[in-house]
């Protein structure tokens, strides 16, 4: 994306600066290796390839669509017919929230945070607070249906339920979310009209490479569908090196070295003796206790090792699935939907505004979704 030089300076802030995540992981696995040593393959087996593998590809088509224009000329025509701030933010929240029911929370916001991001390229819009609210939005949106995060589907195959059975056990907690989340927009973002930038060198559309990008983002998925990981890999960063390589040098290698280190931090504190003897000995296996462990497990460890490692100690399936869907808000560690939108978004002091927002709404939606489950 072509950008003026004080457009450029933050990003590049927040890539040199957005790397304190990285190395604080880097830091964490270095004391697990000197405390709890192991064969280096175990180091990789840690790792859950298929997730990382995926984000590899979609980071590298996401950019691909990004470089040929196509974002730019859609922000341009959606600030054309939106002209107040709040319902361009009740728009985005929307599309994230549905988006993330029906393709899953991180490919929507690879959808949508490039293109908020291009949005406030062209318009005075509060870009960290937007993408906040989209990775609120899509935690919420993505709670509702089997497919539309990896916890659900892990505890979706567990259950036994139908896919609409599921659906309607999480339609509660969804509503409560969704309602939280539209308050708090209205509470966030004023009623007060877009004010557009100078306009500046219009970046020139570029079909042939928007059409390759829509080819490998099809084909690609269809290979995940498959479990044809590697394939879909050699398919998608094989194309653009022969035909597009500078497309290769905006992808976000950080993004993918820190969730490969989550998984093997995560994954060892989770192994701990210690961890496994304290849940064992705790009463969180029914009611509001199995939801309140699950919403704080999720914020130490993220939602989806929390899953896995609470569904051998809680057996109130629906109290965990909505504890650790809740837990995607709070910590930004809560869900990696959190990670990727920040990242994406390449804004300066990210995680402050993240946590300001995200918190009180983790202890607000957690509360509300608490008595509803108790009345």
């Amino acid at each position: 994306m072509n950008s003026t030089p004080a457009e450029a300076a933050p990003a590049d802030a927040e890539h040199g600066g957005g790397n304190g995540l990285l190395w604080v992981l880097l830091a964490a696995a270095v004391v697990f290796a000197v405390v709890r040593p192991r064969a280096p393959m175990d180091y990789l087996r840690l790792v859950d390839w298929q997730t990382v593998g995926a984000l590899a590809g979609l980071l590298a088509i996401t950019q691909g669509v990004e470089r040929s224009g196509m974002l730019q000329a859609a922000a341009a025509r959606l600030l054309s017919r939106t002209t107040e701030l709040r319902n361009l933010v009740f728009l985005l929240a929307a599309s994230a929230a549905v988006l993330s029911a029906l393709v899953t929370n991180d490919v929507s916001l690879f959808l949508l945070v490039p293109l908020t991001r291009v949005l406030a390229t062209q318009a005075h819009l509060p870009l960290a607070r937007l993408v906040v609210i989209e990775a609120l939005a899509v935690n919420a949106g993505s709670a509702l249906t089997p497919i539309g995060n990896p916890q659900n589907l892990f505890l979706w195959h567990r259950s036994g339920e139908s896919f609409v059975g599921f659906m309607a056990m999480m339609a509660p907690t969804v509503a409560v979310m969704l309602f939280w989340l539209f308050a708090a927009i209205r509470f966030l973002v004023p009623r007060a009209p877009i004010t557009l930038k100078p306009s500046t060198e219009a970046v020139p559309m570029q079909p042939r490479l928007l059409a390759l990008s829509g080819v490998l983002f099809v084909g690609f998925v269809i290979a995940l569908d498959q479990r044809w990981l590697l394939a879909g890999l050699a398919g998608v960063f094989g194309a653009f090196l022969l035909l597009r390589p500078r497309v290769l040098l905006g992808v976000d290698w950080a993004l993918l070295a820190i969730i490969a280190l989550m998984f093997v931090d995560l994954r060892q504190l989770a192994e701990l003796p210690a961890v496994a003897a304290l849940l064992g000995q705790l009463p969180i296996g029914e009611g509001w206790r199995a939801y309140l462990a699950a919403i704080v497990t999720s914020q130490f460890i993220s939602n989806v090792p929390a899953t896995i490692l609470l569904e051998g100690f809680v057996h109130d399936l629906p109290g965990l699935a909505a504890g650790v869907s809740v837990g995607g808000f709070g910590c930004v560690l809560g869900s990696l939907a959190n990670l990727i939108a920040l990242r994406l978004a390449k804004v300066p002091n990210g995680l402050r505004e993240f946590h300001r927002i995200s918190i009180p709404f983790l202890l607000v939606c957690g509360a509300s979704a608490l008595l509803l489950r108790l009345g």
